[in-house]
């Protein structure tokens, strides 16, 4: 489980699928020799030296000694240093994406004499996200926020496309785990069906992507109760942004919680603390009943947080409680 989480980390950083099995190899191995290391990570000569001059260029391996033995090194200021890389990134693609919607804004509606965007109001928009969700062939991503337009049998849409082996991956923000009925009638739902979810803080714009083929784009919550309007985009710039857009959100979104992991899963320190989270109790309380300190709860809280994709301990106490985790 841990080797997968720093796996997943990893990825989620920028570092190649190569490079982390390089990684995670040297942490089981300690010091080794590269030949060997390529055993472990089942890796040929020519992968295995892309993933190390990878990993070397990053500062988390010591260069090769004159027998090939490298080590992995502390991560910290190469985290930092990816972390921030991957944040610059995703600014540009939020930069992209405004700068193509602006100047959609400042043609007026190219949609008129191309057919590439298509604006969509009132009970329109129900309808065609419908339709175009039963038209979705290979993958479905989405960034899905309050609130929601009123689209008839949308959650029996959703398990019918997921039977057919489309691939969901929707990123919610924590609004969305909060909104009434939400959680329990809906993600939770989709979620044991196969459908994939992270949670974000916020997302800029509400979305869907069908395939590659289409958009669906409304405004976030904090405009949506001022302009009832979502955009049809085809392929065009403006789509590939979108695109863009959202596989960014998606890697540095917290999974929504560990879906292999139930509550008989858990461990008794681990529930306990959540009970006592849930009923009230003090930070220092809950330290010196658990005989930890106050740091390592605090780690464990940060942790079972990021499980559960709660923003605040009332909402982690509140996913657990529901997901009979306490």
């Amino acid at each position: 489980m841990a080797a997968r989480r720093v796996a997943e980390a990893l990825l989620r950083l920028g570092v190649s699928a190569e490079a982390t099995r390089v990684y995670d190899a040297l942490l089981d191995c300690g010091p080794a020799a590269l030949d060997h290391v390529a055993k472990l990570a089942d890796l040929d000569a020519g992968d295995l030296a892309s993933a190390y001059e990878e990993l070397l260029g990053h500062g988390l391996v010591s260069a090769a000694d004159r027998e090939g033995v490298v080590a992995p090194q502390p991560p910290g200021l190469s985290l930092e240093v990816l972390a921030r890389r991957r944040t610059a990134e995703i600014e540009e693609s939020r930069l992209a994406v405004a700068s193509a919607f602006e100047v959609f804004r400042r043609l007026g509606h190219p949609a008129s004499r191309h057919d590439l965007v298509e604006v969509v109001t009132g009970p329109l928009i129900g309808i065609r996200m419908q339709q175009a969700w039963r038209t979705a062939r290979e993958q479905i991503r989405q960034l899905d926020s309050p609130p929601y337009f009123d689209v008839p049998g949308g959650l029996d849409d959703a398990l019918e496309t997921l039977r057919r082996g489309v691939r969901q991956r929707i990123v919610y923000t924590r609004d969305s785990l909060t909104y009434p009925g939400m959680l329990k009638d809906n993600i939770e739902t989709c979620i044991a069906a196969g459908e994939e979810g992270r949670v974000v803080a916020s997302v800029p714009v509400k979305m869907i992507i069908i395939d590659d083929r289409v958009a669906l784009v409304s405004l976030a919550i904090s405009k949506a109760d001022v302009v009832s309007t979502m955009l049809v985009v085809q392929p065009c710039g403006l789509l590939y942004a979108l695109e863009e857009l959202f596989e960014h959100t998606w890697n540095t979104a917290l999974p929504f919680h560990d879906q292999d992991v139930g509550p008989r899963q858990l461990l008794p320190a681990d529930r306990k603390l959540l009970s006592l989270l849930a009923a009230g109790v003090t930070d220092e309380e809950i330290a010196r009943e658990l005989g930890i300190s106050r740091r390592t709860l605090y780690r464990r809280v940060e942790i079972l947080s990021a499980r559960l994709g709660a923003a605040t301990r009332f909402q982690m106490a509140l996913l657990a409680q529901r997901r009979g985790w306490v």
